[in-house]
């Protein structure tokens, strides 16, 4: 196999490995470089300071103009679904509805069609969203579970058993809690054991759990903190959904049809590789099949040719829109009358061109009938060299010219 430590690439290689559920984005919005990250109510030494600070650096959350977070000031339903939109990027999972109590001109409508049509909040009976009514935690935490399509793996009660007061849990909100605390979303200051499910969440909690969603899914990094709920239970491990190859990389591809390829120096010929090699990451995922098809064409670079990639096919049947190309390949060979055209075509494929000049020079008409790249007739080409005594072709081997190099980042999903 062929490992990454093997991609003899300028650029050192670096996995952009995204592990998401199949309809979460692997992108946070970013941030604006002027994005508030301190603020003159939030300490270092506050519990949850770490994560204020993160989610403000991706303009998740904001201050007030003072200065001010107010970390301990109550959430209302439209603003926790602001702050959704803002970290999520989820497709949508139902159609939209008509909140009575949410008109098309209010700051937040957008966010709150969109928290509903991606699953992560709901109305009310009615139709009725409360958009001015303070979330409570367990509200926050079903939302988190129910939009990132958690559900819980083990006894819900056994797990909820954690918290002293697991009793005022509501019946409806103890599934997606159970799957919140496994996926480690559930944080808890000052006391782990308590939940609190039915307090007003403040912007605090709010911040902590939302961070714990993103690290729960690899699109944050985890924060160390004594309040974050997490069972002594044994971790499931995860495969990577998705990955990008870096800029760079080198995809070592063969050719099976000939050994020897011949073009004309302004030759534009299709032609159809295969990776030799599978390209894996350093633990061992396959991000590139060994068999793979590239799929592109030779063409005139700098006095010789060069092959440009345009698609990538993997053995899955998945394909990508490719950048890469080999080096410049100036080795010639010289055709001249006399010559035997079966030495030259042996275990040779020929450009259409190559093939007319061939015929051309040495008078062998019969070769118009050999194989072709493209399959293109070279009949009506061969005037192009009529009484030339010689012509000089691009000679190409294949299994060792046409390596190819990523000329930008290749984003993959991984199965």
């Amino acid at each position: 196999m062929f490992t990454v430590n093997n991609w003899q690439s300028k650029t050192a290689f670096f996995m952009a490995l995204s592990v998401t559920s199949t309809v979460i984005s692997p992108l946070i919005i970013a941030s604006p470089a002027f994005a508030q990250t301190s603020f003159n109510d939030v300490q270092s030494n506050y519990w949850a300071s770490q994560f204020i600070q993160e989610l403000s650096k991706r303009n998740i959350i904001a201050g007030f103009p003072d200065g001010s977070f107010r970390p301990e000031e109550a959430v209302t339903r439209a603003q926790f679904a602001a702050m959704l939109n803002k970290a999520f990027n989820k497709s949508p999972q139902r159609q939209s509805i008509v909140f009575n109590d949410v008109a098309t001109n209010y700051w937040a409508y957008n966010a709150i069609q969109q928290s509903y049509i991606t699953g992560f909040l709901s109305g009310y009976p009615g139709n009725r969203f409360e958009p001015s009514q303070a979330i409570p935690r367990q509200q926050v935490l079903v939302s988190l579970a129910n939009g990132l399509n958690y559900s819980a793996s083990t006894n819900i009660n056994q797990t909820l058993q954690y918290f002293n007061d697991a009793a005022n849990i509501s019946d409806y909100a103890r599934s997606p809690i159970a799957a919140a605390v496994e996926k480690r979303l559930v944080v808890n200051y000052p006391n782990v054991k308590f939940l609190n499910p039915t307090t007003n969440a403040t912007r605090a909690q709010v911040a902590a759990f939302i961070y714990q969603a993103l690290v729960s899914s690899n699109q944050a990094t985890a924060i160390n903190s004594s309040y974050i709920v997490g069972l002594q239970t044994t971790p499931i491990p995860t495969q990577p959904t998705s990955a990008t190859i870096p800029q760079g990389t080198i995809i070592p591809v063969k050719y099976e049809k000939a050994e020897k390829i011949l073009v004309t120096k302004d030759e534009i010929a299709p032609l159809t590789l295969m990776t030799s090699q599978s390209i894996i990451t350093q633990n061992g995922t396959v991000i590139i099949p060994a068999g793979s098809q590239v799929i592109g064409q030779l063409q005139p670079a700098q006095g010789g040719s060069q092959f440009v990639a345009q698609k990538l096919v993997l053995t899955s049947g998945q394909e990508y829109q490719i950048s890469a190309t080999s080096n410049v390949i100036t080795k010639t060979e010289t055709i001249k009358q006399g010559i035997s055209t079966t030495a030259i075509i042996k275990d040779t494929v020929l450009g259409a061109a190559a093939a007319a000049a061939i015929a051309a020079v040495t008078g062998d008409k019969a070769i118009a009938t050999e194989e072709v790249l493209g399959g293109a007739g070279i009949g009506g080409l061969i005037g192009l060299f009529f009484g030339k005594k010689s012509v000089d072709l691009i000679v190409i081997e294949p299994n060792t010219d046409l390596k190819l190099t990523i000329n930008q980042d290749l984003p993959v999903v991984l199965r």
